[in-house]
């Protein structure tokens, strides 16, 4: 296997059966998904859960630093489109239910949320950054030598 630089982010796919298959990370954690798997995450369930999960993580670590919350809830809402015989998803849109302690410290986090949530989907989250950007993905298949 080649060496991988601090900044290589990767997974690999193993195919389970039809449908299902489980993806490890670098650490050795394993997540069950598939299109088959019907108690589990299909994959654009796991791509909208890594759009709020990404900024989720940004805005709670900076709020957090003020106060932790006391109700912290992020959901993604998105529309499927079939088009010209393509798939897409449309109007994505993430909504963030954050809930701090009344008091001082609260009242810093409920004030900062906002621009925390700003920074997160204008600069810090890779992965809503990554979709905005229109990142190509070149696909291709492994050398069988």
């Amino acid at each position: 296997m080649a060496e991988q630089n601090d900044d290589n982010r990767s997974v690999t796919l193993e195919r389970l059966e039809e449908g299902v298959y489980q993806a490890t990370n670098k650490r050795g954690n394993t997540l069950r998904f598939g299109s088959k798997a019907d108690d589990a995450f299909s994959p654009v369930e796991l791509l909208l859960a890594a759009i709020a999960g990404c900024s989720a993580v940004d805005v709670d670590v900076v709020t957090g630093r003020r106060s932790p919350a006391e109700n912290f809830e992020a959901r993604v809402d998105a529309r499927y489109v079939r088009e010209n015989g393509e798939n897409h998803l449309e109007d994505i849109v993430l909504t963030f239910d954050v809930r701090f302690p009344e008091g001082e410290a609260g009242d810093a986090a409920r004030m900062l949320l906002p621009r925390a949530i700003k920074a997160s989907h204008d600069r810090t989250c890779t992965v809503s950054r990554t979709i905005e950007n229109g990142t190509p993905i070149t696909v291709r298949t492994a050398d069988p030598a």
